[in-house]
Protein backbone atom coordinates (compact mmCIF):
# COMPACT_ATOMS: atom_id res chain seq x y z
CA UNK A 1 0.00 0.00 0.00
CA UNK A 2 1.67 3.58 -1.21
CA UNK A 3 1.96 6.37 1.64
CA UNK A 4 1.65 9.78 0.84
CA UNK A 5 3.01 12.47 3.40
CA UNK A 6 2.46 16.36 2.53
CA UNK A 7 5.02 18.98 3.71
CA UNK A 8 4.01 22.38 3.36
CA UNK A 9 4.78 25.84 5.22
CA UNK A 10 6.33 29.25 3.84
CA UNK A 11 9.07 30.45 1.40
CA UNK A 12 12.19 29.36 2.98
CA UNK A 13 10.55 27.39 5.93
CA UNK A 14 12.71 24.40 5.40
CA UNK A 15 10.09 22.40 3.19
CA UNK A 16 12.63 20.66 0.75
CA UNK A 17 15.06 20.13 2.77
CA UNK A 18 13.29 18.64 5.65
CA UNK A 19 11.52 16.22 2.86
CA UNK A 20 14.72 15.56 1.64
CA UNK A 21 16.02 14.09 4.89
CA UNK A 22 13.40 12.13 5.61
CA UNK A 23 13.46 10.56 1.99
CA UNK A 24 17.22 9.18 2.65
CA UNK A 25 16.22 7.95 5.81
CA UNK A 26 13.54 5.81 4.33
CA UNK A 27 15.53 4.94 1.24
CA UNK A 28 19.34 5.01 0.57
CA UNK A 29 18.40 5.94 -3.39
CA UNK A 30 15.21 8.05 -3.37
CA UNK A 31 13.71 9.31 -6.57
CA UNK A 32 13.75 13.59 -6.65
CA UNK A 33 10.80 14.46 -8.77
CA UNK A 34 11.18 18.51 -10.14
CA UNK A 35 7.61 19.67 -11.34
CA UNK A 36 9.20 23.21 -12.22
CA UNK A 37 9.59 24.74 -15.46
CA UNK A 38 12.27 26.71 -15.85
CA UNK A 39 11.50 30.05 -16.64
CA UNK A 40 14.91 31.93 -16.44
CA UNK A 41 18.78 31.54 -15.88
CA UNK A 42 18.42 32.59 -11.99
CA UNK A 43 15.64 30.27 -11.93
CA UNK A 44 18.36 27.57 -13.54
CA UNK A 45 20.58 28.11 -11.09
CA UNK A 46 18.54 27.77 -7.82
CA UNK A 47 17.33 24.23 -9.76
CA UNK A 48 21.07 23.88 -10.05
CA UNK A 49 22.09 24.17 -6.45
CA UNK A 50 19.31 21.87 -5.37
CA UNK A 51 21.08 18.73 -7.27
CA UNK A 52 24.20 19.68 -6.05
CA UNK A 53 22.90 19.26 -2.25
CA UNK A 54 20.77 16.26 -2.96
CA UNK A 55 23.93 14.28 -4.08
CA UNK A 56 25.07 11.11 -6.23
CA UNK A 57 22.40 9.03 -4.19
CA UNK A 58 18.97 10.50 -5.77
CA UNK A 59 17.63 9.64 -9.28
CA UNK A 60 16.41 12.93 -10.59
CA UNK A 61 12.92 13.26 -12.55
CA UNK A 62 11.90 16.59 -14.38
CA UNK A 63 8.12 16.26 -15.14
CA UNK A 64 6.00 19.31 -15.57
CA UNK A 65 2.47 17.75 -15.84
CA UNK A 66 2.49 14.32 -16.62
CA UNK A 67 3.74 12.21 -12.90
CA UNK A 68 1.33 9.09 -13.70
CA UNK A 69 3.91 8.56 -16.49
CA UNK A 70 6.37 7.38 -14.03
CA UNK A 71 5.98 3.76 -12.15
CA UNK A 72 7.50 4.56 -8.65
CA UNK A 73 6.87 1.31 -6.85
CA UNK A 74 8.48 0.04 -4.05
CA UNK A 75 10.30 3.30 -4.51
CA UNK A 76 10.75 6.99 -1.58
CA UNK A 77 9.94 9.89 -4.25
CA UNK A 78 9.97 13.42 -3.68
CA UNK A 79 7.67 15.78 -5.33
CA UNK A 80 9.02 19.06 -5.36
CA UNK A 81 6.55 21.33 -5.75
CA UNK A 82 2.88 20.71 -6.22
CA UNK A 83 2.77 25.31 -6.49
CA UNK A 84 4.67 24.68 -9.60
CA UNK A 85 3.18 21.85 -10.63
CA UNK A 86 -0.04 23.91 -10.15
CA UNK A 87 1.24 26.46 -11.99
CA UNK A 88 1.80 24.35 -15.22
CA UNK A 89 -1.71 23.51 -15.16
CA UNK A 90 -2.94 26.95 -14.64
CA UNK A 91 -0.83 28.73 -16.97
CA UNK A 92 -0.21 26.93 -20.39
CA UNK A 93 2.88 28.77 -22.28
CA UNK A 94 1.23 27.36 -25.75
CA UNK A 95 -1.68 29.43 -25.34
CA UNK A 96 -2.82 33.01 -25.76
CA UNK A 97 -4.65 34.83 -22.44
CA UNK A 98 -7.71 33.85 -23.73
CA UNK A 99 -7.79 30.07 -23.78
CA UNK A 100 -5.96 29.66 -20.63
CA UNK A 101 -7.90 27.09 -18.05
CA UNK A 102 -10.34 28.49 -15.58
CA UNK A 103 -9.21 27.58 -12.02
CA UNK A 104 -12.26 24.84 -12.06
CA UNK A 105 -10.59 23.19 -15.48
CA UNK A 106 -7.26 23.06 -14.27
CA UNK A 107 -7.92 21.84 -10.37
CA UNK A 108 -9.81 19.17 -11.74
CA UNK A 109 -6.90 17.81 -14.35
CA UNK A 110 -4.88 18.36 -11.02
CA UNK A 111 -6.90 16.19 -9.12
CA UNK A 112 -7.40 13.25 -11.87
CA UNK A 113 -3.10 13.47 -12.41
CA UNK A 114 -2.83 13.23 -8.73
CA UNK A 115 -4.84 10.37 -8.65
CA UNK A 116 -3.31 8.24 -11.32
CA UNK A 117 0.05 9.39 -10.17
CA UNK A 118 -1.02 7.95 -5.86
CA UNK A 119 -2.22 4.57 -6.95
CA UNK A 120 1.24 2.88 -7.11
CA UNK A 121 2.77 1.31 -4.08
CA UNK A 122 5.37 4.29 -2.77
CA UNK A 123 5.74 5.92 -0.70
CA UNK A 124 5.44 9.94 -1.96
CA UNK A 125 6.84 13.00 -0.76
CA UNK A 126 4.67 16.30 -1.71
CA UNK A 127 6.38 19.28 -0.81
CA UNK A 128 3.89 22.64 -1.51
CA UNK A 129 3.88 26.23 -0.45
CA UNK A 130 1.25 28.00 1.70
CA UNK A 131 1.07 30.86 -0.38
CA UNK A 132 -2.78 31.91 1.41
CA UNK A 133 -1.38 32.45 4.49
CA UNK A 134 -0.57 35.59 3.34
CA UNK A 135 -2.39 38.83 2.43
CA UNK A 136 -4.88 39.00 -0.40
CA UNK A 137 -3.32 40.38 -3.73
CA UNK A 138 -4.78 43.34 -5.50
CA UNK A 139 -4.01 41.00 -8.64
CA UNK A 140 -6.79 39.14 -9.94
CA UNK A 141 -4.66 36.63 -11.57
CA UNK A 142 -2.74 36.09 -8.43
CA UNK A 143 -5.79 35.65 -6.29
CA UNK A 144 -7.00 32.94 -9.06
CA UNK A 145 -4.05 31.28 -8.96
CA UNK A 146 -4.42 30.87 -4.77
CA UNK A 147 -7.49 29.26 -4.44
CA UNK A 148 -6.02 26.79 -7.17
CA UNK A 149 -3.10 26.52 -5.25
CA UNK A 150 -5.05 25.79 -1.53
CA UNK A 151 -7.93 24.01 -2.90
CA UNK A 152 -5.22 21.32 -4.30
CA UNK A 153 -3.28 21.67 -0.90
CA UNK A 154 -6.98 20.62 0.94
CA UNK A 155 -7.27 17.93 -1.59
CA UNK A 156 -3.94 16.82 -1.53
CA UNK A 157 -4.04 16.74 2.55
CA UNK A 158 -6.92 15.32 2.47
CA UNK A 159 -5.70 12.40 1.22
CA UNK A 160 -2.72 12.41 2.73
CA UNK A 161 -1.23 9.77 5.11
CA UNK A 162 0.77 12.55 7.07
CA UNK A 163 0.62 16.16 7.17
CA UNK A 164 3.74 18.28 8.24
CA UNK A 165 3.67 22.24 8.39
CA UNK A 166 7.16 24.02 8.44
CA UNK A 167 7.84 26.88 10.88
CA UNK A 168 11.38 28.55 10.86
CA UNK A 169 12.86 25.02 10.04
CA UNK A 170 10.93 23.19 12.94
CA UNK A 171 8.73 20.39 11.57
CA UNK A 172 5.22 20.74 13.46
CA UNK A 173 3.12 17.39 12.60
CA UNK A 174 -0.53 18.36 11.60
CA UNK A 175 -2.08 14.42 10.52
Amino acid sequence: MGKIILITGGQRSGKSRYAEELALSLSDHPVYVATAHIWDEEFRQRVLRHQERRGPQWTNIEEERELSRYDLTGQVAVIDCITLWCTNFFFDRNKPDNEQPTVDEALKLLKEEFNRFTNQDATLIFVTNEIGAGGVSTDVIQRRFTDLQGWMNQYVAQKADEVILMVCGIPVKIK
